[in-house]
C-alpha cells in the first residue's frame, strides 16, 4: 500500500531523479527502481546501505552517507525528495523539513503519523504497542497543520495526500493475518474512514 500510494504521487514526475532521505530501510527501493526513477538513498552511516545493497551493488541505485540534516548537497539537486519513517523520530524535525525543501526541485513526499487518527491515543497505548512490536521507539504524532505549516515556511504547499491505514499497524501485527488485515482495511477504505482518519499520511508538497 505504501509503495502504491507513493508511485501514484510520483506519477507526474516520470523518470525523476529521486533522493530517498533515511531510505536505508529499503521499503521503497525496489518499487522506485522498477518504476524507472534514478534513485539515490541517503543514510546517516555507511552501515545503512545494508538493506539496499542488492540494488546499489548492481548499479541500479546509489547510496550516500552523510548528516541527514546537513548532507552537503547542492540546493534543488534532485527532482523529488522522499522521506519515510524518519520525521517522527527526529527531535529537530523542522530542520529536516528545511533540508528536504532545499534539496527538492519539483516535489517532496514525506510520511508522518497523524493526530487525526487512532494515533491520537499513541501515548496511552505505547506500552501495548511495544509489547507487540518489541522494538518500537517513542515517536512524535503530528497535527496535519504542523507538517503543512513547516513546509509552507520553506515555500512548499501540499498537493497530494494519501492516508494509509485506519487500524493501527500494531493490531495487524498482533493478529498475524494478512487476510484479516486486508479485510479490515478494505472495509475502512470503502466507508471512507481511511481517507478521513487514516495514518500514516503520505503527503506530496510542491513549490
Amino acid at each position: 500500500m505504501q509503495a502504491q500510494a507513493t508511485l501514484e504521487l510520483l506519477r507526474p514526475f516520470a523518470g525523476a531523479r529521486v533522493l530517498d532521505v533515511g531510505g536505508g530501510h529499503g521499503q521503497l527501493t525496489g518499487a522506485l527502481v522498477e518504476a524507472g526513477h534514478e534513485l539515490t538513498v541517503l543514510g546517516s552511516d555507511p552501515a545503512c546501505e545494508a538493506r539496499v545493497a542488492a540494488w546499489t551493488r548492481r548499479g541500479r541505485a546509489r547510496f550516500l552517507a552523510a548528516d541527514l540534516l546537513a548532507p552537503g548537497l547542492d540546493a534543488h539537486s534532485y527532482d523529488v525528495v522522499l522521506c519515510f519513517r524518519l520525521l517522527p523520530h527526529v527531535a529537530r524535525w523542522p530542520e529536516l523539513v528545511a533540508t528536504l525543501a532545499r534539496l527538492a526541485r519539483r516535489a517532496v513526499i514525506v510520511d508522518y503519523p497523524s493526530r487525526r487518527s487512532v494515533n491520537a491515543l499513541a501515548e496511552v497505548f505505547f506500552g501495548l504497542k511495544r509489547g507487540v512490536e518489541k522494538d518500537t521507539r517513542p515517536f512524535t504524532v503530528f497535527r496535519d497543520r504542523e507538517v503543512e505549516g513547516a513546509f509552507a515556511a520553506n515555500g512548499l504547499r501540499a498537493t497530494g495526500r494519501r492516508p494509509e491505514f485506519f487500524f493501527p499497524m500494531a493490531l495487524h501485527r498482533a493478529t498475524g493475518s494478512a487476510a484479516l488485515a486486508r479485510a479490515l482495511e478494505g472495509a475502512a477504505a470503502a466507508t471512507r474512514l481511511t481517507s478521513a482518519l487514516g495514518s500514516p499520511v503520505i503527503l506530496r508538497l510542491e513549490p
